[in-house]
């Protein structure tokens, strides 16, 4: 391909790729562009087959006259990588750039499609509101660099700010604002040079009405071709995609009183509707704007106040402590057992350590780490305990962004997305259809109110309302349920929760807890021993062993070698040359019969079983009633322990609840399959220690803790021990939100139906309808939040 420079001045024509007006012409493959830049970036598209870029938005490009010389290699270098990456390792790295060209629905799919540019980049998603990009890549194939310089090569140059990079916020968007003063100034004026018309005045003084008319045309133009531009766009692109969308109704509302308002004037014919056209696009951006706050307010409820307040030791005073990590400061020492999640990216003082970072890459295979090396936030401990120095601060925010990572999502889709699209595809059938009927009708009797009644019905049909039902409805239980100490994923778990029939339990650490135990020991052992096995099980987080760790007095200061956790069976580790182990019969080879109503946890000291630990572990308050509510919900109890507590179980479950002891993590993902191919929709509850199979592959898996450390990334929910006897109201609760839902469908489709009659018949202006339409929003939002509070408040949540 060759491209022709045509050096003579074409301001006719314009930009293939960005739109502007060409001063210097390059032509490629018959198309034309205004600089090097635009151009450069087309034959990067075309030669990945990424040109449906264009086909997307008319000149989506950014124009790159003045694009950034700047080289990106310093992002190479240690230092900076390491402010600016929010992980980092060999194969995996992770970075979120904030770049301010982001600004329409081709940035986005060019953004999350940079894959096929480079294939050292795994993934990169697009943040729409905020302006960011976040890119995985592998660092062995693609430096950090690069892909800055990639960004910036095709029109995205990324604004980077290594001073506090964790908590640059970038700017608002101020354009909706700037849009609402425009259609507010323009309104007030035409109304104002339309008072002769609205007194009667006669027609003495034709020649200064008509200079009224065309300044009102004058105040109208930047008003519908900037104020209001944004309806038309998103109408024109749903028939170029061919998916019509609720944005139609209203673009052929304002191009009718325009174009009609527009003939009038120049013809002479009359004064027209500019009044009643500059009126409906402000109140419209009233509608809009007030949207975006309270989607806004939705936001920040949930980024701020919802999140699980995960806890971690810090050491005071010479003790450990445990502390919420919003309270974690640079410097910090902080100690993480075995399983826990490490809160904030820190420096590791021991050794080596083991970090397991599925909640970040989705790979569950440990890194090893050195001493020395900077371990981040999200990553998981596997074996020996490690202290660390807090090096940044993190926030709930970021641990649960990786929470909800891709890999741990659920596959459904949101059903009633699906409904509230579905509806408001079909209802703008219905609106065109009924305004197209109403057109014709007036046409015939009076065609001198047409274009206006025309106008208010397209206004007064528009669906808006819907769009809102859903998030508001749905984001006022999430606030309930985490006020419950429930914490989500996100909404979408409540429409799940809301079709369960099938509930699974874990036992330990579920059901039972380990408040005031009553704890004995059968056999003989020095003391030094029961310190070394304090030693041992403090480095895990099973609430058995916690409830051991609690019982003995006085602790080894010897340290562990080769500890090792293993998922149902126990924990092992060398201690003075000595291999302990400490867990189930089986794992211990212990092989005598002992008291059946209790738990036992056997101890063996090179091979050679030393005794027992019995452990009358206590049900958790007022579960029994709470089972006894579930019924015939409550399908099996899934242990890994032996059966001595089953006859307790037996007494605690209804009749119709299996009870089934030994099972491997393996046994517990099986039968949670089984229920799903009889047809169950299953909820798993499980400490998420042995459960983490189960918890992933049920409908809905909610992890049991006491410690907020610990817990899976796979469960969909993390509910506090003490607050498990909720669990039959908060089934109810979620089931309710399909009722309130479908009330607030009702509400909107009535608004509408009373609406539309008013505007068929002709007694209701385009104005006034611009008036109601968030007057109609605002019902919807209000129903939305009032029933979650009052079904809350009914069901005792």
């Amino acid at each position: 391909m060759v491209a022709e420079v045509n050096r003579e001045v074409s301001i006719d024509v314009t930009c293939f790729h960005c739109g502007q007006t060409c001063e210097e012409t390059l032509y490629l493959d018959e198309k034309a562009f205004c600089c090097y830049g635009c151009k450069t970036v087309y034959e990067i598209l075309n030669s990945n087959n990424l040109c449906q870029y264009y086909d997307l938005d008319k000149n989506p490009g950014v124009q790159l006259n003045n694009k950034s010389d700047e080289t990106y290699g310093f992002l190479n270098e240690k230092d900076i990588r390491k402010k600016l990456l929010d992980f980092d390792s060999d194969t995996f790295a992770k970075v979120t750039f904030f770049v301010p060209a982001i600004h329409c629905v081709s940035c986005i799919w060019l953004l999350e499609n940079l894959h096929k540019i480079n294939a050292g980049i795994l993934r990169s998603e697009v943040h729409f509101t905020k302006k960011t990009v976040t890119a995985e890549f592998n660092p062995q194939l693609v430096t950090l660099g690069t892909i800055a310089q990639l960004l910036a090569s095709i029109g995205y140059i990324p604004k980077i700010t290594l001073e506090d990079h964790a908590d640059a916020k970038p700017k608002n968007d101020r354009s909706l604002v700037l849009k609402l003063s425009i259609a507010g100034f323009c309104f007030g004026n035409v109304m104002l040079f339309s008072f002769p018309e609205y007194l009667g005045i006669n027609h003495s003084e034709k020649e200064l009405m008509r200079i009224f008319s065309w300044l009102n045309l004058a105040l109208a133009i930047p008003v519908f071709f900037y104020s209001g531009f944004d309806y038309l766009r998103s109408a024109f692109k749903s028939f170029q995609q061919k998916q019509i969308n609720i944005d139609v109704p209203i673009a052929a509302g304002l191009i009718a009183l325009f174009v009609r308002s527009s003939y009038d004037i120049i013809t002479a014919t009359g004064a027209g509707y500019l009044d009643s056209f500059t009126g409906l696009v402000f109140f419209l951006l009233i509608g809009r704007w007030f949207q975006n706050k309270t989607y806004e307010s939705l936001a920040f409820d949930r980024d701020f106040t919802a999140y699980f307040p995960l806890a971690v030791n810090r050491m005071e005073n010479g003790e450990w402590k445990p502390v919420v990590i919003y309270k974690l400061r640079r410097g910090d020492q902080i100690k993480i057992r075995n399983m826990e999640i490490i809160p904030a990216d820190s420096i590791l003082l021991e050794e080596s350590a083991y970090i397991d970072y599925s909640f970040v890459t989705g790979e569950s295979r440990p890194v090893k780490a050195t001493q020395g090396e900077l371990v981040y936030a999200g990553g998981r401990l596997i074996g020996t305990p490690v202290t660390l120095i807090v090096e940044k601060q993190t926030s709930q925010s970021h641990l649960t962004s990786l929470w909800n990572h891709d890999a741990f999502k659920k596959t459904e889709e949101s059903k009633y997305q699906k409904i509230i699209d579905r509806a408001a595809r079909k209802f703008t059938w219905i609106v065109l259809g009924i305004a197209l009927l109403t057109a014709i009708y007036w046409q015939i009797t009076n065609p001198s109110a047409m274009w206006l009644v025309l106008t208010s019905v397209l206004m007064v049909a528009c669906p808006c309302a819907l769009a809102l039902a859903a998030p508001f409805t749905l984001g006022s239980m999430l606030r309930v349920l985490g006020r419950k100490q429930l914490y989500l994923k996100n909404a979408d778990v409540i429409e799940r929760m809301a079709t369960i029939d099938a509930v699974v339990f874990d036992k330990t650490g579920t059901v039972t807890h380990g408040n005031d135990p009553d704890v004995s020991f059968m056999g003989e052992l020095p003391q030094e021993d029961f310190s070394r096995i304090k030693l041992l099980t403090s480095y895990s987080t099973h609430p058995l062993s916690i409830i051991i760790t609690k019982y003995i007095k006085g602790i080894s200061n010897e340290s562990v070698e080769n500890f090792k956790e293993i998922p149902g069976k126990g924990i092992q580790g060398t201690i003075a040359g000595r291999e302990f182990r400490i867990g189930s019969a089986l794992f211990t080879g212990f092989h005598y019969t002992v008291e059946q109503e209790a738990s036992h946890v056997v101890v063996s000291i090179d091979d050679e079983v030393k005794g027992y630990f019995t452990l009358k572990t206590s049900v958790r308050k007022n579960m029994k009633g709470m089972l006894q509510r579930l019924g015939r919900k409550c399908v099996a109890v899934l242990s890994g322990d032996h059966d001595t507590d089953k006859n307790q179980m037996r007494q605690l479950f209804p009749p119709s609840t299996q009870l089934l002891f030994n099972q491997s993590p393996q046994d517990k993902l099986n039968y949670i399959l089984d229920l799903q191919r009889q047809g169950k929709k299953v909820m798993m509850i499980g400490d998420g220690l042995n459960d983490a199979g189960a918890l992933k592959q049920s409908d809905v898996g909610i992890a049991v803790t006491d410690d907020t450390g610990v817990f899976t990334p796979a469960c969909d929910g993390i509910l506090y021990g003490d607050q498990i006897m909720l669990l039959t109201r908060i089934l109810r609760f979620a089931k309710s939100s399909s009722a309130i839902l479908k009330s607030g469908f009702a509400i909107s489709f009535f608004y509408n139906a009373i609406a539309l009659t008013f505007a068929v018949t002709g007694h209701l202006t385009p104005l006034v309808a611009a008036i109601i339409m968030p007057i109609s929003s605002i019902s919807v939002v209000g129903f939305s939040t009032l029933a979650v509070k009052f079904t809350a408040a009914r069901i005792k949540l």
